[in-house]
């Protein structure tokens, strides 16, 4: 099994307790505090991964961290079960997938607006709202400054991008100039 399909199956079994006890936004955000922390420690990421540490002792300081962060029942249990299945390394997937599921179930949508200048507030508001209208989902949008672009934008959501940059438009124009 491929580590994406474990990831979103774990992430997927979150969720749906997430959902049941109305804390879906609460899970999201300690799973990711969990995995930030994680990340940020080489250290506690190599003590997991490695079987020289037994499974006690791991589990002794996976309580520890749980007892400092103060995650919830749930989410640590959770936790507990990666360690017990050995599957803590798929943590930064199983993140992710949860909070692509977690968005999923409150309608949001996460674009990346890219543009060639920085755009004014009213620019932005009015592409948002546009993109409301299109996706009927709540729109975060994230917004970032390319200078290769020249100009225009390009919007990316989920796997879907919509280029509408002067780059694109003359990288087009010179592909019909060659094949004349």
């Amino acid at each position: 099994m491929s580590t994406n399909a474990i990831a979103r199956r774990y992430a997927k079994a979150l969720v749906q307790i997430g959902a049941e006890e109305g804390q879906v936004d609460k899970f999201n955000s300690e799973l990711t505090q969990f995995n930030t922390v994680l990340a940020a420690n080489a250290g506690l990421t190599s003590v997991f991964s490695n079987p020289a540490y037994g499974i006690e002792a791991k589990r002794e300081i996976l309580k520890e961290i749980i007892g400092k962060l103060a995650l919830s029942e749930s989410v640590a249990k959770f936790l507990q079960l990666l360690l017990d299945r050995s599957r803590l390394a798929f943590l930064p997937q199983i993140t992710e997938s949860y909070s692509n599921f977690a968005d999923d179930l409150s309608g949001v949508v996460r674009p990346t607006l890219t543009s060639g200048l920085p755009l004014e507030e009213s620019q932005i508001e009015e592409i948002k709202t546009s993109l409301a209208k299109s996706t009927g989902k709540k729109v975060m949008l994230k917004v970032q400054v390319d200078p290769s672009l020249i100009g225009g934008v390009v919007t990316k959501i989920g796997d879907k991008v919509f280029d509408g940059s002067v780059k694109t438009q003359l990288a087009k124009i010179q592909d019909i100039l060659q094949k004349g």
